[in-house]
Formats: structure tokens, C-alpha cells, sequence
């Protein structure tokens, strides 16, 4: 069972979170948080699998929260809720250690995939929100956006191919189960594989990675543009 923590002002949103994990029996609703810092406290107590988290609330936002959590309880995964135009926000959190980014607007679907994913130890980027981070990157300007794109496949160039192989599903949100699956690897082989990746792209998490890999263009495209990479 995967036990979840809900942080957003608005009860609102609390509930309609709440009631979209629901429809998962194997997900349930632990604690839920009106600010950052209950949040904190929260995760403390009852040290849920998955925070997730409104990007911005009064008082203490999630900026801080995602800060605290994983400082004082790095096992529990953090899901950063958003809504348009938060580029700058989603860039500080992605720095900060959150592990998966959601847009409030965005399918019940991705909520519960992107829970999932972080629940197991994967990064989670909302198409959406993957596609806006590398054009805030890229937003200096079409010499800018080459050059990034360009520095990114330099990177990227420098893995092994298996390595490459692997940060594409990795930037799609699959786990390293399912990555394993899908190259017929075992599953520890696909953690050391992402240890090197990170390692060598010089980033401190998998959604950071992630973003190099939308960047970098070797993400495969999901059959359906509104849902992550899936296994057939």
C-alpha cells in the first residue's frame, strides 16, 4: 500500500486529490496538510512513501517543504503540483530534490501514474510540464535553445549506449523495474546503470536527468502524448 501526504491551501484541491487516488486501491490518503510547514510535521509523523505538495502556499510554500522533507525524511518521494506559468518555481523544486512535477489541470491519470513512479523510486515529469521546463531553459533565445539542446546531446553522447538506452525510459518515468523489463536487464544492473548516469551528466537526481533527456530529444513518444511511456 502506498501511503500518500496531500499539502494544498485550497481545500478543494485537498479533496479532489484525495478522491482521484482513491479509484487506486493501492493507494491511501494519510495525512493532508494546509501549508508547508504542517506538511513537514506531517511527514515527520507519519512518513508517507509520497509528499505531494502545492508548489506555492502561504506562510511556509512547498519550495521550503520539499527543502525540510528531504533533509529530515529523504525516504518519502516528493510530487510537486503546478499550475501555468510556475516555470521558475518547477526549476527551483527540481533543484531542491522533487521527484515528480504534476500540473493541477492535467489527467486524473497522471496523478496516479506520477504517484506511482515516485512511490517506486522513479522521477516523474508531466509531459506538460517536461515540455515547458526545456522551453524556460531554452527561453534566452533560439541561439540559447540550440545551444542547450546541443550541450545536452554532448552530454548524453558521452553514456554508454545501453546508458542511453536507459536515461530515455528514465526521462519517460518508467521505475528501474520497468525499465528492466522492457531492455531485459536485471534490475540491479538498471540501478547501477542510473548511478553512472547521474554521475556522468553531473546531476543529483533522476528528474534532473530527466529533463536532460527531454532536452537531449532520446525520450521515446508515448502512444497517447497525455500519458507517460507505457509497458504493452
Amino acid at each position: 500500500m502506498i501511503r500518500i501526504l496531500i499539502a494544498d491551501d485550497e481545500p478543494m484541491i485537498r479533496a479532489g486529490v484525495r478522491a482521484v487516488l482513491a479509484t487506486d486501491p493501492g493507494i491511501t490518503v494519510v495525512a493532508e496538510a494546509a501549508d508547508g510547514h504542517q506538511a513537514v510535521e506531517l511527514v515527520r509523523r507519519h512518513r508517507p512513501h509520497v509528499a505531494v505538495l502545492d508548489i506555492r502556499m502561504p506562510g511556509t510554500g512547498g519550495l521550503e517543504a520539499v527543502v525540510e522533507i528531504r533533509r529530515t525524511v529523504p525516504e518519502t518521494g516528493v510530487v510537486m503540483l503546478t499550475t501555468f506559468g510556475e516555470d521558475e518555481y518547477i526549476l527551483r523544486a527540481l533543484s531542491e530534490g522533487a521527484a515528480g512535477f504534476l500540473i493541477k489541470s492535467g489527467e486524473p491519470e497522471e496523478l496516479i501514474a506520477g504517484v506511482r513512479a515516485v512511490a517506486g523510486g522513479a522521477a516523474y515529469l508531466s509531459p506538460k510540464v517536461a515540455a515547458r521546463v526545456v522551453a524556460h531553459l531554452a527561453a534566452g533565445g533560439a541561439g540559447a535553445q540550440v545551444g542547450r539542446r546541443s550541450a545536452a546531446r554532448a552530454r548524453v553522447e558521452a553514456l554508454t549506449a545501453r546508458e542511453r538506452d536507459v536515461l530515455g525510459f528514465l526521462g519517460s518515468g518508467l521505475s528501474n523495474g520497468q525499465i528492466a523489463r522492457r531492455l531485459h536487464l536485471a534490475e540491479g544492473t538498471v540501478k547501477a546503470h542510473v548511478s553512472s548516469i547521474l554521475a556522468r551528466l553531473g546531476v543529483h537526481n533522476r528528474a534532473a536527468a530527466a529533463v536532460v533527456a527531454h532536452e537531449a530529444g532520446v525520450v521515446p513518444v508515448p502512444s497517447d502524448p497525455r500519458l507517460p511511456y507505457k509497458e504493452s
